[in-house]
C-alpha cells in the first residue's frame, strides 16, 4: 500500500444494512418503499469545527456570491465513490456529483494512489521545463480524440478553457464575432461571460462584444418539436408528425440559424460554440442532424467550431467518449473540464497543429496548467474509465434510469419532461402538462430538500431553476438507481398531498 493511504482507507470495510443515517419516514401516509443501498465505506470520524461555527465562518470570511444549497446548507466530510457523507456520519447518494465533476467515483482508489506517489514525487515546474507526466498525459488524452485533434493546452478549469478557445477562433481566423446558443453555459469568466446567456449569471457591466446569440433549439420548450426529435432514450410527449430520417423541427431550427447569420453577424465569423447538450440550462437536447447542419453553415462562412464538453465528455452520454460523436461531427476546437480530473482543478483546449499554431506567433503561458501532479490525475482518471468501465456502465444504467424517471413523468402532472442520454439527465417540473409553465420556485425546493432528507442530493437547472439536474459519478449502479427513483417518487407523492391539503 502505497505511503498515505493507510490512514484514507483503514477501518472503513463494515456493512451497513437497512435504511441510512438521516432518512425519515413521512408523517403523512406517503412512506419510502426502498431502503438506501448498503456500503462497506465508513467514514473517518469529523473533527474539525462544530456545524454553527463553520456557518459564522462562512458569513464572515466566504465571498458572498458563493452561494449554498439547501434551507440548511451540507456540511460535507468526507467521500467514497457515489456516497458522500456529512459531518455527523450522514450518508447520501451523489446524484451530482460536484456539478457534474466527480466522473469515476469521490476519492477514486486508483486515482488517489497515482496522485499520492506524484505528491511524493514533483508537484511543480511550469512548462519552462519537460516532465514526464505532461507528455504522456497528453499522447494519452489524445488517443480518445479523432483525426486531427491532436494537439493539447492544458488549464485549470473550464471557464479557462472557453476562453482560450474563444481567443483562438479568433486569432486562427482574424474574424471577431461568435455565435451561441441562448441557454448556454461556457463559463464566469469577463470573456465568456459573452457566450454564457443564462440570465442570472449576467452582471450588469459590459460583456458580449463580438457574441450573438441563436435560438435553443429545444423541443421541449422550443416552437417546434415532438416525439421523435432527440437522441434519447425518452421523447418529449408533444406529438410529431415527421416521418423516419425527416425532422421538420431541425429544418425550422436551421432556418433561425441562418436568420442569424444573416443579420446579425459579418459575411465571415470567428466561429460557434456549443455544448452538444447543454448542462447549466437543464440537460436540453437538439434535434437530431441539427448540429452537423449548423456546423457546415459556420465553416462556410470561415468560422471554427467548439465543441464544450466540460459536461458531456469522458463517457458520460454513454454510446460514445464525446457528446459531439453522438451529433456525427468533427469539431475544429474541443474544450473540457470538470470530469477530466474528477474534482482535480484541471481542463484542457484540444485543437489541431494548424490552428495551435497560430497562438505561437506571440508568447502565451500558462503558470499551472499541465503541472506534474494535473497530469498524473488526468491519465489516472482515463485509466479508470476504460478499466472500471463507466462508459458502458453510463449507458446501462443511464437508460435504465431515464425509463424509470419516464414512468413517473406519465404518472405525475407536475413533471413535464424527461429527456437526456447516458448519465446526463433532466427532469423538467411544470405546473401541468398542457402549459408547461415551470413549477414555482418554491414548490420545486420542497421537492428538492424531501430528496435531500431521504438521503439523494440531485442539482437543479434551467432558466427559472425548473429542472431536476441527475447526473452522478459514472460508477453509480442499478439498484443506486432503484433507490433515487422511489426517493423522487417518494417527494413527488408527497408534494401532490401538500396540494391536497391546500
Amino acid at each position: 500500500m502505497a505511503r498515505g493511504l493507510g490512514p484514507l482507507l483503514r477501518g472503513r470495510r463494515r456493512q451497513l444494512g437497512g435504511v441510512a443515517f438521516g432518512l425519515r419516514k413521512w408523517k403523512s401516509s406517503v412512506s419510502l418503499q426502498a431502503k438506501m443501498p448498503p456500503c462497506d465505506f465508513v467514514p473517518e470520524k469529523y473533527q474539525s469545527y462544530a456545524y454553527d461555527h463553520m456557518l459564522k465562518i462562512r458569513e464572515r470570511n466566504i465571498s458572498p456570491s458563493l452561494v449554498t444549497y439547501y434551507k440548511k446548507p451540507l456540511l460535507l466530510h468526507q467521500g467514497y465513490m457515489q456516497w458522500l457523507f456529512d459531518y455527523e456520519g450522514r450518508r447520501y447518494l451523489d446524484l451530482f456529483a460536484g456539478i457534474v465533476t466527480v466522473s469515476v467515483g469521490h476519492c477514486h482508489p486508483k486515482v488517489t494512489v497515482a496522485t499520492q506517489k506524484q505528491l511524493a514525487r514533483l508537484w511543480h515546474t511550469t512548462n519552462i521545463y519537460m516532465h514526464p507526466s505532461i507528455q504522456e498525459y497528453a499522447e494519452k488524452l489524445t488517443s480518445f480524440l479523432p483525426d486531427p485533434l491532436k494537439v493539447v493546452y492544458l488549464t485549470n478549469s473550464g471557464s479557462e478553457a472557453n476562453d482560450l478557445a474563444m481567443f483562438l477562433t479568433r486569432i486562427y481566423t482574424r474574424n471577431f464575432d461568435i455565435i451561441c446558443f441562448r441557454g448556454g453555459y461556457h463559463g464566469g469568466s469577463p470573456y465568456t461571460l459573452g457566450v454564457t446567456s443564462i440570465g442570472p449569471y449576467k452582471h450588469g457591466i459590459a460583456n458580449g462584444f463580438g457574441c450573438s446569440t441563436t435560438m435553443l433549439p429545444d423541443v421541449f420548450r422550443g416552437p417546434w418539436g415532438g416525439s421523435h426529435c432527440r437522441d434519447s432514450p425518452v421523447q418529449t410527449i408533444r406529438k410529431c408528425s415527421c416521418s423516419e430520417g425527416v425532422c421538420h423541427a431541425k429544418d425550422q431550427y436551421v432556418e433561425q440559424f441562418k436568420d442569424t447569420l444573416n443579420t446579425c453577424v459579418p459575411k465571415t465569423i470567428a466561429g460557434f460554440i456549443a455544448e452538444p447538450i447543454q448542462g447549466v440550462n437543464g440537460t436540453v437536447q437538439y434535434p437530431k442532424g441539427f448540429l452537423k447542419e449548423a456546423y457546415q453553415l459556420v465553416r462556410e462562412r470561415g468560422g471554427l467550431c467548439i465543441s464544450d464538453e466540460v459536461q458531456t465528455g469522458f463517457g458520460r452520454t454513454g454510446s460514445h467518449f464525446w457528446g459531439f460523436q453522438t451529433h456525427d461531427v468533427v469539431p475544429d476546437i474541443v474544450t473540457m473540464a470538470k470530469g477530466i480530473g474528477n474534482g482535480f482543478p484541471m481542463g484542457a483546449v484540444v485543437t489541431t497543429k494548424e490552428i495551435a499554431s497560430s497562438l505561437a506567433q506571440n508568447l502565451h503561458f500558462n503558470t499551472f496548467g499541465g503541472n506534474p501532479v494535473a497530469c498524473v490525475v488526468g491519465a489516472a482518471v482515463l485509466d479508470a474509465i476504460e478499466e472500471d468501465g463507466l462508459q458502458k456502465n453510463s449507458e446501462e444504467v443511464g437508460t435504465y434510469m431515464l425509463l424509470e424517471f419516464a414512468k413517473l413523468r406519465d404518472k405525475f402532472e407536475i413533471v413535464g419532461d424527461v429527456r437526456g442520454k447516458g448519465l446526463m439527465i433532466g427532469i423538467e417540473m411544470v405546473t401541468n402538462k398542457g402549459s408547461c409553465h415551470p413549477l414555482p420556485d418554491e414548490e420545486i425546493s420542497r421537492i428538492w430538500e424531501d430528496c435531500k432528507d431521504m438521503g439523494v442530493l440531485i442539482g437543479r437547472g434551467g432558466l427559472c431553476r425548473q429542472t431536476f439536474r441527475i447526473k452522478p459519478p459514472m460508477c453509480i449502479t442499478k439498484r443506486d438507481a432503484d433507490f433515487a427513483v422511489e426517493v423522487f417518487r417518494t417527494a413527488l407523492e408527497r408534494h401532490m398531498e401538500r396540494a391536497a391539503e391546500k
